[in-house]
């Protein structure tokens, strides 16, 4: 088959039959806007301690440089909504998105029978998949792939669904038709940024340094002192900006069933949460998000939030 269009509409109605909330494409080009918006956040240390960011930034702009020969980026939302379920409302907050097994895993499977189909139905594909990683921007790629537009806390927002998705990218040599890019509908809401506890968000931007999902998950040395009394309770992550985004009110909940969290995990009470040993972390959190942070990094969140000088996160 060798009309764009047509090969457009089968990947999407395919993607959407496997689960994905939304399909949409664009021409694998130079992110020409980004390169000085990424270059200025960089420069002014937004990115906090995360070095990873500073690297291949290339590569980050150009998906030739990850996939020779590509000209189509496939951009793809999968529903993570679920609204919070923890049983003790004193309980230290995890992101729902940590609830279930770890969504690097979970999303890349349901990639693969896409990821078939396309070999099957277009014959030898070049593409390669990315779930939240490798240096790929992928909230760039989702806007221009008409998924939806990055509202002012910089996650990407869909009408009709909001934006508890998680993103992900195929880019490949096939040639298809682009869509076209998503338009902004925040108008002037500024929900996201008075609610932010640590005044991370300004319109369009987030001093990563600032945010409490940073400080929770990337920092590994001792959380500064200026955010006592302000994370808000939250151990693994945040919600907050999100939670008060009124876009999710159209948000539905996902159907993943490796994305149920265990009973006990949503049944913990404060105190079980501050006593947990690291036999209980690893029974808890085998094969989630949240091993990402290791014992020692939830043991100083957690000693953080009372108030006591946890151990530095290895």
């Amino acid at each position: 088959m060798s009309d764009p269009r047509q090969r457009a509409a089968l990947i999407k109605a395919k993607a959407h039959e496997l689960g994905f909330l939304a399909c949409g494409v664009a021409h694998a080009g130079f992110l020409e806007r980004e390169a000085p918006r990424l270059e200025q956040w960089l420069r002014q240390g937004r990115q906090g301690t995360m070095g990873y960011m500073e690297r291949n930034f290339d590569l980050r702009l150009d998906p030739t440089k990850l996939v020779p020969g590509a000209k189509s980026v496939i951009s793809l939302a999968y529903n993570y909504f679920t609204p919070p379920l923890q049983t003790d409302p004193d309980a230290p907050k995890l992101s729902t998105y940590a609830y279930g097994r770890d969504y690097h895993k979970v999303v890349k499977k349901r990639l693969k029978p896409l990821m078939a189909f396309m070999q099957e139905k277009f014959g030898q594909v070049d593409m390669r998949a990315f779930v939240d990683s490798a240096p790929v921007l992928e909230k760039a790629w989702a806007e221009r792939a008409g998924i939806g537009w990055r509202g002012k806390h910089t996650n990407v927002i869909r009408q009709g669904a909001g934006s508890f998705f998680f993103l992900c990218e195929l880019i490949t040599d096939l040639e298809l038709e682009p869509d076209a890019p998503a338009t902004d509908h925040c108008g002037t809401c500024r929900r996201c940024i008075d609610a932010c506890p640590t005044d991370a968000i300004t319109p369009y931007g987030v001093d990563g340094s600032r945010c409490i999902s940073y400080l929770t998950i990337e920092l590994k040395e001792a959380i500064p002192q200026e955010f006592a009394e302000r994370m808000a309770g939250w151990t693994f992550g945040c919600d907050i900006c999100q939670q008060v985004c009124p876009w999710n009110r159209f948000s539905t909940p996902h159907q993943e069933p490796e994305f149920v969290p265990k009973a006990e995990l949503i049944g913990l009470s404060a105190d079980e949460w501050h006593g947990m040993t690291e036999v209980v972390f690893d029974r808890l959190f085998e094969g989630s998000a949240v091993k990402r942070t290791k014992y020692t990094g939830l043991r100083r969140n957690l000693d953080f939030l009372r108030g006591t000088p946890g151990p530095v996160a290895e």
